[in-house]
């Protein structure tokens, strides 16, 4: 598929999304960024009104008829941990990075739970590849192995905060 053809086919706007998960079509994985007010970035968006779409947007997808089988991973790319009062573990010349927060909302999720296993950017990449039996992708390979060979446990796939089974 041609990548013009394959962006029409795969990346969809909010309101795709939304009546997506209000049909219970919504494909074995989705990924959404908010975008313009609703992102959270200092400077020209409001953390409240961030948090209120975060809400929202979540509570759809509670009401959709996939629910009893869905995960939702809400983290952010940057400035979380900026003040941090631990350093980031060292994989190579570029982090992994400060820490930032995640949320995990599901019925899979372990109730009341606080993890501490370091987790990064590309953990629900880990998840994915963990739930559907695919092949490691050669980045995550790569900055795995990275903190491994100094010293530090490779990042987590969030399974240490589901009620599953590995």
């Amino acid at each position: 598929m041609a990548a013009p053809a394959a962006r029409a086919a795969h990346l969809k706007d909010y309101d795709d999304f939304i009546a997506a998960a209000a049909a219970g079509k919504l494909p074995a994985v989705s990924f959404y960024k908010p975008i313009g007010v609703n992102n959270q970035h200092a400077g020209y968006a409001s953390v409240a009104v961030g948090d209120q779409h975060i809400a929202d947007t979540i509570a759809k997808l509670q009401a959709s008829p996939q629910w009893a089988h869905m995960l939702v991973v809400v983290t952010y790319d940057e400035n979380g941990g900026f003040w941090d009062h631990v350093a980031p573990p060292k994989g190579d010349l570029v982090g992994p990075g400060t820490r930032v927060p995640a949320l995990i909302i599901s019925p899979y999720a372990k109730k009341g739970t606080v993890d501490h296993t370091p987790y990064d950017s590309a953990s629900p990449l880990r998840l994915v590849t963990e739930r559907f039996s695919l092949p490691v992708l050669p980045g995550l390979k790569q900055r795995d192995g990275g903190l491994v060979a100094n010293g530090f446990a490779p990042m987590g796939d969030f399974t240490n905060v589901l009620l599953l089974s590995k």
